[in-house]
């Protein structure tokens, strides 16, 4: 059985408690052991920390990383957002030690040592390269018949310099793991485009970070798509919010709530009610 520190972010435990559940009965289902990364903190959050304080960010992060380490274990997280920012920082500090050695100077403030040695993983990557789509699909007792709509993010697939999880332009691992479920994943227009919510951009400005979102949807619903399957809180957060302002219902769910829903999971576990664009299934 696989075995990770499993990374919960912050959206998810406080505004989508359904993400975690389901997240821990597909792990569970599908051999996939999780280990709490007790006293974590906030990633932090890439696109502002990191924007204002570099090394701020590096030495919360490495925080982080160093608590994966001690357990021994990889570093699994179900947020864009957080794979971002813990991955990154673990790819900067392996690369430049003297960097490190900066970090290690404010961690050992609090008496903590990061050596360098945690991996980063994201959980769909996980479910495609450890699982793979064959066994999801053994494991699949309610077969899905939704047309759905992909949406990738911008965390999980770049920097493509550093990350070679997919291909960035047209990527197919979510693609492919959806349609495991029998769900079909429907092509549209700008697929990899920005959910409009990151990097500070929704709360600096609102109006530009909502149009992203309206194209989105305009995208998507003219796929046909009547669900949003994504692989981050923070843009299902975007896309849950603000539709009703925008005009649009198209229910959102995070890709470990769609694989819930395959493997027999019961709604009421998927805490689907605690979305703001309601979930009819």
């Amino acid at each position: 059985m696989a075995k990770y520190a499993f990374f919960l972010g912050c959206i998810a435990p406080l505004r989508y408690p359904g993400i975690e559940k389901s997240t821990r009965d597909v792990c569970e289902a599908l051999g996939i052991e999780l280990v709490d990364l007790n006293d974590a903190s906030c990633c932090p959050a890439p696109g502002v920390i990191r924007a204002f304080n570099k090394k701020t960010w590096l030495a919360a992060a490495a925080r982080n990383l160093a608590l994966a380490e001690k357990q021994g274990l990889p570093i699994i997280t179900i947020c864009n957002g957080c794979y971002g920012s813990l991955f990154d920082a673990a790819h900067e500090l392996a690369e430049d030690k003297e960097l490190l050695a900066e970090v290690n100077k404010i961690l050992a403030e609090i008496g903590m040592e990061y050596k360098g040695t945690t991996k980063v993983h994201h959980f769909a990557e996980v479910l495609y390269n450890e699982v793979g789509v064959e066994k999801i699909k053994a494991a699949v007792t309610n077969p899905l018949e939704y047309q759905v709509a992909a949406f990738y993010g911008c965390h999980f697939l770049k920097p493509s310099e550093i990350k070679q999880v997919d291909d960035p332009e047209n990527p197919h691992i979510l693609d492919d793991l959806i349609e495991a479920t029998g769900a079909k994943s429907m092509p549209r227009k700008q697929k990899t485009l920005c959910c409009g919510a990151g990097g500070g951009l929704k709360a600096a400005f609102g109006d530009v970070a909502k149009k992203f979102t309206e194209t989105n949807l305009e995208n998507m619903k003219a796929s046909g798509a009547q669900f949003i399957i994504d692989v981050c809180p923070f843009c299902h957060l975007q896309f849950d919010g603000v539709q009703k302002d925008l005009g649009y219902n198209i229910p959102v769910l995070h890709l470990s709530q769609l694989l819930g829903l395959a493997i027999g999971m019961d709604a009421k576990d998927l805490a689907l009610s605690t979305h703001q664009t309601p979930v009819v299934l």
